[in-house]
């Protein structure tokens, strides 16, 4: 079996942008994939198209050889776009291995460690809490989620004494937490608009009375030592990783006691060969594995078969959305997502009749500007 192809398709999860990919054998077996947004997402497309230049022919059965070659296929680190490409191709790989041996993914992983996959919902703001219960209540009733996660700003960060933020987000944080049941679970999002590591400190604390399931990102993740004072001084679980790239980041991150919960992207780090090793690093560390999912039906589903096999899976990251182009997309049953062990490769399928129209939404991200003039982080 060789690979013979490799197409490109523009179109949309929700409100935002997605390339899809579809990587052919001689054979006729096919597998798909779909690219991180970064933006450009336009460059995708030529990238993708250039690297499929140097692997056209290999076997695709092969992807770990093939991911290290594609790693070792530039002479400095590939960044971003280079890394959310590779990644592309190397879903498209696993799902082609799987279909041509008639086995879901994790079953080339060594097999399924638990029976079903727990999700949380991802909410991504701070609504009235009346409006938070109707949201979770509905959300709850259809699909059985128990944990969400939201933004921990009521007032903007940049335009408020700092001080007034974290009180304002206690307080908010103890009526969401007196207005659902008890066993719901929150996280809060932080989204790394923050650069002072004392004020992701305030933040913490201002969570800590009521228990969240984690606090992501605070900070930028560059200063590692930055992490390990975080870490030390919260009192609450520190969770971080959406924007570290390869395995080396992730254990300076574990090594440096620099977060309680990991939070690795599938389509970021360079694909499930990769996901995988950053895993059994943090295995060692005895800190779970949390996966950054905020795309369509194709990462999801590779997540879920991460998922199954990995030990020290901690709970998987949903985004409830609608796409045409997907006709059986893993949707949450009892707050979990379920392995479908008679599905070979992700267990998923996509009607090409829906990316005959290229389905393409404008979208940028809006630097945020303080009242002085500077720019701050988004």
């Amino acid at each position: 079996m060789k690979i013979m192809s490799l197409e490109t398709f523009r179109q949309r999860v929700g409100d935002r942008p997605r390339v899809l990919v579809k990587i052919t054998t001689d054979e006729g077996v096919a597998g798909w994939s779909e690219v991180y947004n970064h933006g450009p997402d336009l460059a995708y497309p030529p990238l993708l198209s250039y690297l499929f230049e140097q692997i056209q022919g290999m076997d695709p059965l092969r992807p770990t050889a093939i991911n290290q070659f594609l790693l070792q296929s530039s002479r400095f680190p590939q960044g971003a776009l280079g890394l959310a490409a590779i990644a592309a191709i190397d879903l498209a790989l696993w799902d082609i291995a799987g279909k041509a041996l008639g086995v879901p993914v994790y079953r080339l992983l060594g097999g399924a460690v638990r029976d079903r996959v727990r999700v949380y919902a991802g909410l991504y703001s701070a609504p009235d809490v009346a409006e938070l219960r109707d949201t979770t209540s509905a959300l709850h009733d259809r699909y059985g989620f128990t944990a969400f996660k939201l933004s921990p700003y009521r007032r903007d960060p940049n335009r408020t004494r700092f001080g007034l933020v974290a009180r304002a987000i206690g307080e908010y944080f103890g009526d969401v937490r007196h207005s659902h049941p008890e066993e719901f679970e929150f996280a809060f999002d932080a989204h790394a608009c923050l650069w002072e590591p004392r004020q992701a400190v305030e933040l913490g604390a201002a969570l800590a009375p009521n228990e969240p399931l984690f606090l992501e990102e605070p900070i930028r993740p560059e200063h590692v030592p930055a992490w390990a004072r975080i870490r030390s001084e919260l009192a609450v679980p520190l969770a971080t990783g959406e924007c570290l790239y390869s395995p080396q980041e992730f254990l300076a991150l574990l090594t440096a006691g620099g977060a309680d919960i990991v939070q690795p992207d599938i389509c970021v780090v360079g694909g499930l060969t990769q996901l995988v090793r950053i895993a059994a690093i943090a295995d060692a560390h005895y800190v779970p594995v949390t996966p950054h999912n905020p795309l369509g039906p194709l990462a999801t589903a590779a997540n879920v078969h991460f998922a199954a096999a990995t030990t020290n899976f901690g709970l998987l990251e949903y985004k409830v959305d609608d796409v045409s182009w997907c006709q059986d997309p893993y949707l949450p049953v009892d707050g979990h997502l379920d392995l479908r062990p008679d599905r070979p490769g992700w267990g998923v399928e996509v009607d090409e009749s829906a990316l005959t129209t290229d389905d393409w939404v404008s979208w940028t991200r809006r630097v945020p500007v303080r009242p002085d003039g500077s720019t701050a982080w988004m």
